[in-house]
């Protein structure tokens, strides 16, 4: 009997593609880690030079219609994976847009409020990076983290272990130390000092916002048996008319005087694609990868940033202060993202 066993087809039928499934799986985990790190890296460095590289006469490009053409990417992109989940059946599609969202309309209404902070927290991105070098601004939007974790502890009564507060002490420590290094180098110039300032609040309104939104999408998420793509469909879908009357009550005249698309070029494009496209990307890592690779990431495209920025613009001179607190962020994203030690259970 076991030699018939060993003799049997079953290890050479069952084991290659084993052995192919772990391989696909692989490379998946690392081409959705580097595929997140270069968008993390190209993002901000895409978004700062074209804040900022105009040239004399150029219409610079509103910020509010990036966001607003960024959330009708993400509506196309959730219409396409509900149709493939509907098995390309468009009458299928419909009714389940039509009982998720039309016909449990009250559910629908959770989104509002993720919705409009998402493109207040954009809008504020914007404003952020056009204040602040790609390093300042990679290094302290990564409070996000901090914030994250309180509106965790708030919201859904998360539990932290010793190793994530201390992460989040080395983080609040390492921001504090790249701020006070910007503040001092941008003392002797009151024009430059003050949008620094700028760039700071917003920085830190978007990590507010973005710590409170996300915490509250996903307490939505465990809430309800709802599909994922269809909350994103809805949040996309509110977040369009969020946007919209952005325009609306903040860049109407201009958009009446030199239109809609004015000072948009490839790169403005590209960025506005990028930053549509970011989300899936993290989904696809937290899938196919793992907290502690999406937080290898993270710290990488800091340092990639960091790098282009000196390279690539004028307006960044690292020094010994923001090396200590820029190391002090890595740290402390790579502890926070170490799972949780097993409890020990006491008999």
């Amino acid at each position: 009997m076991n030699a018939k066993l060993l003799d049997s087809p079953v290890k050479t039928t069952f084991l290659p593609p084993l052995h192919r499934s772990f391989s696909k799986m692989f490379s998946l985990k690392y081409l959705s880690l580097g595929v997140l790190i270069f968008q993390n890296s190209i993002l901000v460095l895409l978004l700062r030079y074209t804040r900022t590289a105009i040239s004399p006469g150029e219409l610079v490009y509103l910020a509010s219609t990036a966001v607003l053409l960024a959330e009708i990417l993400k509506i196309v992109i959730c219409i396409f994976f509900l149709l493939r989940d509907a098995f390309w059946n468009i009458k299928r599609f419909l009714y389940s847009v039509h009982s998720e969202a039309i016909v449990n309309w009250k559910d629908s209404l959770k989104l509002l409020v993720p919705a409009a902070l998402y493109v207040i927290q954009n809008n504020l991105l914007y404003l952020a990076i056009t204040n602040l070098d790609a390093a300042t601004y990679q290094v302290t939007y990564q409070l996000k983290i901090l914030t994250t974790a309180v509106f965790s502890v708030l919201l859904l009564n998360s539990k932290l272990n010793v190793m994530k507060w201390f992460s989040l002490v080395i983080l609040m420590l390492g921001v504090v130390i790249v701020q006070v290094y910007s503040a001092k180098s941008t003392s002797s110039n009151s024009v430059h000092s003050g949008s620094q300032f700028i760039g700071l609040f917003a920085v830190l309104s978007a990590c507010i916002s973005s710590g409170f939104s996300g915490v509250y999408f996903e307490k939505i998420l465990k809430g309800s048996s709802t599909s994922l793509w269809m909350r994103n469909l809805q949040l996309a879908f509110f977040s369009i008319i969020f946007a919209f009357a952005g325009i609306i009550l903040n860049d109407l005249k201009p958009v009446l005087e030199n239109g809609f698309f004015q000072g948009y070029n490839r790169f403005v494009w590209l960025s506005v694609v990028i930053q549509g496209l970011g989300g899936l990307l993290i989904g696809a890592v937290v899938k196919y990868a793992d907290n502690i690779l999406k937080g290898f990431a993270t710290s990488l495209s800091i340092v990639a940033s960091s790098l282009a920025s000196y390279y690539i613009f004028n307006d960044f001179e690292p020094s010994g202060y923001f090396f200590c607190g820029a190391s002090f962020v890595l740290l402390a994203t790579y502890l926070y993202s170490l799972p949780a030690p097993p409890e020990i259970t006491k008999n």
